[in-house]
């Protein structure tokens, strides 16, 4: 389909605005007549400078809170709990006020990670306030320039095909950011320091946007198709030039494609079947770029160039993910195995990969069992121990102890350990079902095929704190043990400023103890562990009262409910130098961690961290 020439409403000498008048409805609804391409140019221009505004501000906050904690850091290397003071009190009010009220604030009162519910079907959860209030201007400037149109204009249609041009124009744009925050391997995660589950809500808000500015772009086109059809008496002529014309029902199938997406990706059926979710969502997106391609490469739109380079940074994306499980799980003639652990509602799974990692507390990974289901869906988990040894050993299950001289002097084996363990708690899908058949085995042992992506996160490090409060909730223990092993490990080795760890655990039973008992063991028997760590478990529901018991001053246990609130209460009045509390477990357990320390920001130096 030929394009007509560009004719704009806007600095016209008065012999085209007559044209203009002059003109039919009819010619208003295709091509670029009356499209005003300058102004698309300009509001283009303007949103991604107001990105890149705040990339900038964000940049430079976290420089800046780069450099005081690598200042804390250094200089608290050697010192004790009365020279930490300095670093425990606030410098300024105006970073702990903006901490309290905006960028740890929930939306609300304190509802933030845990999922509010209309009519017993899941709504998912609401963004912070710091979240609703750049999504809030975002979208705002888009509707603001949707609606900048020159209503002056002599010719109604011409206002419409103002607005058909504007709202495909910010559709095209506004595709670039959505892929690229939905991608696992985005540049913009460990240059700004802000978590994939962050850039995931902006994914899935600028989603929406994209839908509606679709639907806007679609209605603006039917509505001057409409005037059309009334002045030249045509009947189904909207129907008619969809079916006759390839160029409009490529873009109303990546409309449909795009309404489809914008009804399964509410949290309500997103729930109710993750996986079916998450493969009709990529099929669905599929459909609608690469219709949204061809619907520009056939009207020559501009900025069909953005969806090409979408589309192109989407596929590089997928290329990163597929060579690094390549690069980690394959080698020339083996690749990764894995074994799985039967526990009490739960699996304890490790992969021995082929090489080594870089593995950093904190990190997770998405675990792929091709053997075990069909699908090509991935799950994320957080790494709650890895062993990663350089050296070739000897493996107590694979060798036979040395009997003779000849076997003592006989070399190790050629191989080294990249071991990387996750707790899988058993739920429904791919869980369960690794569960069950390890729980048929003889021993509750069994080794599948199996390979994972990552590493991922690990944004933060706590080694510039004096005290580090690390809370867990049920299974949510996988992330902080590595913390405490390496904030321990570095204190034994002078490389931290850390002189108190409290990990906070809360559970429903004791059998959940299993889960962690031999790394639980092994910290507890590193140098000087009890100077510096303490550990306190709660049983929300224990099968006996007699069995909640104490083991010593470091390892406490108690029955109940945890209360975040008392914990960092008490800590915080106790604590050594500048603090950090973080979460993992449950949205309404994390929600009350970050209660209780949103009300001891301002009281001194703490910061919150929530995986």
């Amino acid at each position: 389909m030929s394009s007509t020439p560009k004719i704009r409403a806007h600095g016209l000498s008065a012999a085209a605005n007559y044209s203009i008048c002059s003109m039919a409805p009819g010619n208003f609804t295709h091509g670029l007549t009356g499209v005003n391409l300058q102004m698309d140019d300009t509001t283009t221009l303007t949103l991604w400078l107001s990105i890149l505004a705040v990339c900038l501000i964000v940049v430079v906050s976290r420089l800046v809170q780069g450099g005081v904690s690598q200042l804390r850091h250094i200089f608290n290397l050697k010192t004790d709990s009365v020279q930490q003071a300095y670093w425990a009190r606030n410098g300024t009010w105006i970073w702990p006020w903006l901490k309290r009220r905006l960028i740890y604030a929930p939306l609300g009162k304190k509802r933030h990670n845990r999922n509010f519910q209309v009519a017993r079907l899941d709504m998912g959860i609401l963004p912070s306030r710091f979240h609703t209030l750049l999504l809030t201007l975002y979208i705002l400037s888009n509707i603001i320039y949707c609606l900048f149109l020159d209503y002056k204009s002599c010719n109604r249609a011409a206002v419409l095909a103002e607005l058909r041009g504007r709202t495909g124009h910010l559709a095209f744009v506004n595709m670039m950011p959505l892929i690229v925050f939905a991608g696992r391997n985005n540049a913009l995660i460990p240059l700004l320091r802000v978590s994939f589950d962050t850039f995931n809500i902006f994914h899935r808000w600028i989603g929406r946007l994209v839908a509606v500015e679709a639907i806007a772009h679609t209605a603006a086109w039917m509505a001057a198709k409409n005037v059309a059809d009334r002045l030249t008496h045509q009947q189904d002529g909207m129907m008619r030039a969809i079916q006759d014309n390839t160029f409009l029902a490529w873009g109303m199938a990546s409309l449909l494609a795009m309404i489809f997406i914008l009804i399964q990706a509410s949290s309500a059926i997103r729930h109710l079947a993750y996986e079916t979710f998450l493969h009709l969502h990529q099929a669905l997106a599929i459909i609608a770029f690469l219709a949204a391609a061809v619907h520009g490469h056939m009207g020559q739109l501009p900025l069909t160039n953005y969806v090409y380079a979408t589309i192109a940074l989407w596929f590089l994306e997928r290329a990163i993910r597929w060579g690094r499980i390549i690069y980690h799980n394959f080698g020339v003639s083996s690749s990764t195995q894995v074994t799985v652990e039967a526990l009490s509602e739960a699996c304890r799974v490790t992969f021995h990969l082929k090489r080594p990692w870089q593995v950093r507390p904190g990190c997770h990974v998405y675990a792929h069992f091709p053997t075990l289901t069909w699908s090509l869906s991935s799950h994320p988990f957080s790494i709650a121990w890895y062993d990663m040894q350089d050296n070739p050993f000897r493996s107590p299950e694979d060798d036979k102890l040395p009997t003779t001289i000849a076997d003592l002097r006989s070399p190790l084996p050629a191989r080294t350990s990249n071991s990387i363990t996750l707790i899988m708690s058993k739920k429904s899908g791919m869980t369960a079902k690794l569960h069950a058949r390890a729980s048929a085995a003889p021993s509750g042992v069994i080794k599948i095929k199996g390979y994972i992506e990552g590493p991922y996160g690990g944004l933060e490090s706590m080694h510039s704190y004096g005290t580090v409060i690390l809370f867990a909730g049920g299974v949510g223990i996988t992330h902080q043990m590595p913390h405490v092993r390496d904030l321990l490990q570095t204190y034994n080795d002078g490389t931290s400023a850390v002189r108190k760890v409290i990990l906070v655990w809360s559970v429903r039973s004791q059998d959940a103890f299993n889960w962690i008992h031999p790394w639980m063991t092994e910290i507890l028997q590193m140098p000087h562990r009890q100077q510096v760590l303490k550990v306190l478990l709660f049983v929300t529901k224990p099968r006996h009262a007699g069995d909640v018991v104490s083991r010593s001053n470091q390892v406490r246990m108690y029955g109940g409910r945890c209360k975040p609130e008392r914990i960092v209460e008490e800590e915080f009045e106790k604590r050594v130098g500048a603090m950090a509390v973080t979460v993992c477990g449950p949205g309404a357990f994390a929600d009350e961690v970050r209660g209780a320390v949103r009300e001891k920001v301002q009281e001194g130096v703490v910061d919150f961290v929530e995986e």
